[in-house]
């Protein structure tokens, strides 16, 4: 049941004013039965394990909260880690782990004969394991104390409209939202809307948009020129930015209209000069989990610059496989650490960007993002490419020629590069302005005007072939 499908307009047109008609100790009820019909459109079968990851870490959560003796804490948090990464491990990575061993094998004549499975991914399993971990991680090192209503946790770790890709939201955060009475105002409505429309937007007329021309290049094989590689990788970076940050977007309209808050997973993540500053604009909930849970575990930058650089590479190249079951992945993870101890190389711990004022500290901005966009859209590069081969051969084209007269990406059609130019205008202003709701200072009239252009080329856009949004498969 995807946002941007008919099915699900019907489901929130009967749940929503089932929510605001209904007593509050009702509400968590309804939110928990039509999350579960959410999760269940998509594949019931799957509704199982979603309970057992749900009642498992309750369970470890209760007995954190009583048991004092580090010992047998420690056991506990490892048995919900252990049994949510196994599950994690086996729906995801056991054809890609088996595969790839027999593959190593076969290399050196030993013959495995080892068979994959028919495994379904379960759609979100990704986003709601990491999001239910963090709950007994939390409840561990006493951030805080567990919660003793099942219902509510479980509303937490299913709640429809961040399920499937998230912001992977911290219990500390939303576990409170969920046990309180939520209000919802008119300014909370109309802000929630808004971002359900500009998230809209961004899918279905920009993302949709360019997906045919970025598919119908990056499944091609054969020669290819330096240029095509550009121009569809940029068409590439547009459209899984659009397409992650426009579900985000819905996502945390949908809480909003319903009186919860969810935490900003984008920040202008393109205005990054620097690869540090970019983890802090991209993918904000991941970013900061791999950072607490994992970064931080390992020990962070406590122990001297070669375990830094250590803890660096291992936390990206675990990030870039937590995307996807390949090989590309797990490149594209590394890739990204290593940019990361490049950086810190070079300037240190320090990496803090100021805004830039005057003439000139524009120009070298400026230049700065240009040059460190062309960075991030080399890793997207190897992010969408289907093979190693496909790597090499597009890295190859990059340094031959650039004919400006042997283009082959299909243009995207007119909708998604005006939506794209209006999209580009908003975020320099929210850039300049320093305030995501800076529209919200014009008069009635320009906002009614942005309002209405914003909507028609979303309706323009609903020309374009709808696809998956693209985090559905991590």
């Amino acid at each position: 049941m995807s946002f941007s499908s008919l099915q699900f307009g019907v489901f929130i047109l009967i749940v929503y004013p089932l929510y605001l008609l209904l007593p509050f100790r009702w509400q968590n009820r309804m939110l928990l039965v039509a999350s579960y019909i959410f999760d269940g459109a998509w594949d019931w079968r799957f509704l199982g394990l979603l309970w057992f990851t749900t009642l498992l870490d309750y369970l470890v959560g209760l007995l954190l909260g009583r048991i004092e003796e580090p010992g047998q804490r420690r056991l506990c948090i490892m048995a919900s880690v252990v049994a949510n990464l196994g599950v994690l491990g086996f729906f995801k990575y056991f054809n890609f782990f088996a595969g790839s061993l027999d593959a190593l094998s076969a290399k050196f004549g030993i013959h495995l004969g080892w068979t994959t499975l028919n495994i379904i991914l379960p759609v979100g399993v990704s986003f709601y394991t990491f999001q239910s971990m963090s709950y007994t991680i939390d409840v561990y090192f006493k951030h805080m104390k567990p919660t003793k209503s099942l219902q509510n946790f479980a509303l937490y770790v299913v709640f429809f409209p961040q399920l499937v890709a998230g912001p992977i939201e911290r219990a500390v955060d939303l576990v409170p939202r969920v046990e309180r009475p939520r209000t919802v105002t008119l300014d909370g409505f109309a802000r929630g809307v808004y971002l359900i429309l500009f998230g809209l937007f961004k899918k279905i007329a920009i993302s949709d948009g360019v997906a045919a021309s970025v598919n119908a290049f990056y499944g091609t094989s054969g020669a290819v020129s330096g240029l095509d590689v550009v121009l569809a990788t940029y068409l590439f970076a547009v459209q899984i930015y659009c397409d992650f940050s426009g579900y985000s977007d819905i996502a945390r309209g949908l809480a909003k209209i319903m009186g919860f808050e969810l935490m900003t997973n984008f920040n202008l993540p393109y205005f990054a000069v620097n690869p540090s500053e970019f983890w802090r604009r991209w993918h904000i909930s991941l970013s900061t989990w791999l950072r607490d849970y994992l970064y931080i575990v390992l020990g962070g930058n406590r122990f001297g610059e070669l375990k830094t650089y250590r803890n660096l590479m291992t936390t990206m190249v675990l990030g870039g496989l937590w995307h996807g079951a390949a090989w590309n992945f797990v490149l594209w993870g590394a890739y990204q650490g290593a940019i990361l101890c490049v950086h810190r190389l070079i300037m240190g711990a320090k990496s803090a960007v100021r805004k830039p004022r005057s003439i000139w500290t524009v120009a070298i901005y400026s230049i700065q993002l240009i040059l460190f966009f062309q960075v991030v859209c080399y890793g997207w590069l190897l992010f969408r490419a289907r093979s190693f081969d496909q790597i090499e051969l597009y890295t190859r084209a990059l340094f031959q020629g650039y004919d400006l007269t042997s283009i082959t990406v299909p243009r995207p059609p007119f909708s998604a590069l005006v939506g794209l130019a209006i999209l580009v205008v908003l975020e320099v202003f929210q850039y300049a302005s320093g305030d995501a709701q800076f529209y919200r200072q014009w008069p009635r009239p320009v906002r009614g005007a942005l309002y209405a252009c914003v909507t028609f080329i979303l309706l323009m856009g609903l020309s374009n072939a709808p696809t998956q949004f693209i985090y559905f498969q991590f």
